[in-house]
């Protein structure tokens, strides 16, 4: 009886040390990718969708084969519009998840919060947000744009007999890294063109500000000083009541003219835009262009939210970051069977000149030192649909200068991200 309770323990135990095998075969037939992103808080409403995206992508890889034969495991992780609770989240992803690369951050300061993680572990983060410049970390990949790709064109244009040859600006932001940097570079670079500080005001407001009468009723007073536009890098939520109190007002873009960095298709989606046909947004993809990538892009990102129950499915939109997302993941991707290995360095050197045949209709490949994407610029008209019209846009991608030319000591930068201790 004790050899038959000694017998049925040993064969539990195999048993179990089987499953365990089996379990570490299965876990090792995986690649597992983090995707950091709000999902709740004042920028759910510009980050869920992508996640979603990324969660698409991934799906499109795994029904591809995968990568280097192994399926992908997404990581999905809330950071809350928390920015510390961003550190917390990367540290979790990349120490006990054990991701080979993260997807995520929107706003500059979750960026810089999660830096300093990602350098100390040697992580890689793909992000996918236009930004002010001013960094260059050998653990990021800027998949979104730099000043010199949205912010300095926008103005350009706005100063252009087409954009309405704004003489004065009212830079309007949310009051933190992003906003604060890109309107220091654009006020040196108002300088250089001859405007005078008298004819630009910035005003900032905090996350999650919602009463823009008084703003507005500012930006009607300075415009009584001579042909105005309106810069706006507010982020977030608050765009819904800053639209919402222009169009109370009555201020429309044949008055003074909006151009957005940071509202997309997303954004707009929960606001009547007949009033605010002709305000503008700068990015480097709007959802209407037209080419076969972008029909292909749209009509499976409307597939997946049916398929999965996305929260109005049948309404969704595609817009810059989300096509940022779908890139970067397919260049990591790319990167990573180039390399024949998940190994941080060595899928960092095989970044370096990865080509994708992008929605955007360009080919955008990531340069060979500065960790960037070169990427085309697109300015676009809101229309009564909550679309964009293309107004304006490059005739090829633009590299990037993530140092500004017009911030003093910059020509002096590197082009190279300095390697840190991990590397």
């Amino acid at each position: 009886m004790h050899r038959r309770t000694l017998l049925k323990a040993f064969a539990l135990s195999a048993s179990v040390i089987s499953m365990g095998f089996a379990f570490s075969a299965q876990a090792a037939d995986t690649i597992k990718v983090g995707i950091m992103h709000s999902l709740s808080g004042t920028m759910a409403i510009s980050e869920t969708p992508l996640k979603d995206v990324a969660l698409m992508t991934i799906a499109e890889i795994n029904a591809s084969g995968g990568v280097l034969g192994k399926q992908l495991e997404p990581v999905v992780v809330d950071p809350a519009s928390n920015w510390p609770l961003f550190a917390e989240k990367a540290r979790q992803l990349l120490s006990q998840d054990k991701v080979a690369a993260v997807f995520g951050c929107w706003t500059s300061v979750s960026r810089k919060s999660v830096l300093p993680v990602f350098e100390e572990l040697n992580g890689l983060l793909f992000y996918p947000v236009q930004y002010e410049g001013e960094e260059m970390s050998p653990n990021v990949f800027y998949t979104g744009a730099a000043p010199n790709q949205q912010a300095i064109p926008a103005v350009e244009y706005l100063m252009s007999e087409d954009g309405g040859e704004a003489k004065r600006f009212f830079l309007l932001g949310t009051d933190y890294v992003y906003p604060r940097t890109t309107n220091k570079i654009l006020r040196a670079f108002l300088h250089s063109k001859g405007v005078k500080d008298s004819d630009i005001q910035e005003v900032y407001t905090p996350f999650g500000y919602s009463d823009y009468q008084t703003i507005v009723s500012d930006i009607k007073k300075f415009s009584a000083g001579g042909k105005t536009a309106v810069v706006s890098t507010i982020n977030g939520d608050s765009n819904v009541p800053f639209y919402k109190e222009l169009a109370n007002q009555g201020l429309k873009a044949t008055d003074v003219p909006v151009v957005a960095f940071s509202v997309g298709e997303e954004e707009l989606r929960g606001i009547d835009t007949k009033p605010l046909v002709g305000n503008l947004a700068a990015w480097n993809y709007f959802e209407s262009v037209d080419n076969p990538e972008n029909q292909k892009f749209v009509a499976d990102y409307r597939a997946y939210a049916k398929a999965h129950k996305l929260p109005n499915a049948d309404t969704v939109v595609t817009n810059d970051p989300m096509e940022a997302t779908y890139v970067g993941l397919h260049m990591w991707a790319q990167a990573v069977e180039k390399a024949g290995t998940t190994d941080v360095n060595k899928v960092r050197a095989a970044m370096a000149g990865q080509s994708f045949s992008a929605p955007s209709g360009f080919t955008l490949t990531m340069d060979k030192t500065n960790h960037h994407l070169h990427k085309p610029v697109m300015i676009g008209e809101i229309e009564s649909n909550g679309q964009f019209n293309v107004v304006w846009q490059t005739d090829a991608p633009v590299r990037a200068q993530p140092w500004s030319p017009y911030i003093a000591g910059n020509d002096k930068k590197p082009d190279t991200p300095v390697k840190t201790a991990a590397q």
